[in-house]
């Protein structure tokens, strides 16, 4: 099995979306350490290219779930907004980080309100919603002046404990293995290639405002014409897929993906014996659906390991993310 350091290290680092600057800069650091040219766009994602005019993009992106303050309750608790869709009754009692805008970290917990079993004889019963919920502070906080003077204003970010953890069953559950598991599937490409010596016509993109709709719209080489997406694979009664599969996405809420793009896929997973299943997701949307949506001339597929309780407790394992990397590699080496 490979060595996960890298996505430890990954998920480790807060990203939610609109605060992806250090997992980026962590990124960018590791593309350098492979031997390779990463290089910034406009909107602050990665990309990198792995030789000359690429014409083929695999994206996942970096930016998780997460929350903002947007306000501070009279008895010194955060009010907040969410980044992203995280399923709030899963994030009940996580611990959380709370950044500043001068760089100070504050922990605390998110909570619902009156949290108390022995206070709130309801409290099993209520509906879990950013208006029945609240940030507790780690703090001797009181009143609205007391958590104000501690600098903490409206428009601070709220990060989530991703509570990480490799077993010895190949399993890895943690928050945002959506999509930083995928992000780990592109680390592999560009190791593997480096360490090959193969320079070949593919970028990898690193984008960081997926969650909130709108990472993978722009910022790829104009060289581009096929964008590979990898994504989190979906779970659930009407899919096929499980952890330890790639999971290949035939259609989304957004529409089909290529027709003939998948089916190259899917052929070269059945001449690999690359473990895979292929899939409907119901309730979704990509980079993928982002790059069409903003009019780029792409012809896009997206595959990715099968991930459970997404935008909760989630869990994928190391079978899964390795077939992704292999069919991935096996496309590479079709073009």
């Amino acid at each position: 099995m490979n060595n996960y350091d890298t996505l430890r290290r990954l998920v480790e680092i807060d990203s939610p979306s609109g605060f992806t600057h250090d997992a980026c800069t962590y990124i960018y650091e590791l593309l350098q350490s492979y031997g390779w040219k990463p290089e910034y766009t406009n909107k602050g994602a990665v990309r990198c290219a792995l030789g000359s005019c690429p014409t083929l993009a695999i994206a996942a992106h970096t930016d998780t779930l997460g929350a903002i303050v947007s306000g501070i309750k009279p008895n010194g608790t955060l009010a907040f907004s969410l980044l992203g869709s995280p399923l709030l009754p899963s994030f009940e009692g996580s611990y959380v980080r709370v950044h500043t805008l001068t760089g100070k970290i504050y922990t605390g917990t998110m909570l619902l309100n009156n949290p108390s079993a022995h206070a709130n004889r309801d409290a099993s019963k209520s509906d879990r919603t950013t208006d029945s919920m609240h940030v507790r502070l780690d703090e001797e906080v009181y009143s609205q002046q007391d958590t104000k003077a501690l600098g903490i204003r409206t428009g601070d970010i709220i990060c989530f404990d991703p509570r990480y953890q490799e077993l010895p069953s190949g399993y890895i559950k943690s928050h945002f293995m959506d999509n930083k598991a995928g992000c780990y599937v592109l680390f592999e490409i560009a190791r593997r290639l480096k360490e090959q010596g193969k320079e070949l016509p593919v970028e990898i993109f690193f984008s960081n405002y997926e969650e909130v709709g709108h990472g993978g719209t722009c910022g790829y080489s104009p060289s581009i014409t096929e964008l590979l997406v990898i994504d989190m694979g979906v779970l659930g009664d009407s899919c096929q897929g499980n952890e330890t599969l790639c999971s290949i996405c035939v259609k989304d809420s957004s529409g089909p993906y290529d027709y003939g793009f998948r089916k190259k896929l899917v052929e070269i997973a059945d001449e690999k014996n690359i473990s895979y299943s292929l899939d409907v997701y119901p309730f979704y949307s990509s980079d993928g659906s982002a790059a069409r949506t903003a009019g780029n001339d792409f012809r896009v597929a997206l595959i990715g390991p099968g991930v459970a309780a997404s935008h909760g407790v989630e869990r994928t394992h190391v079978k899964g993310i390795e077939a992704t990397i292999d069919l991935c590699l096996a496309y590479i080496e079709k073009m």
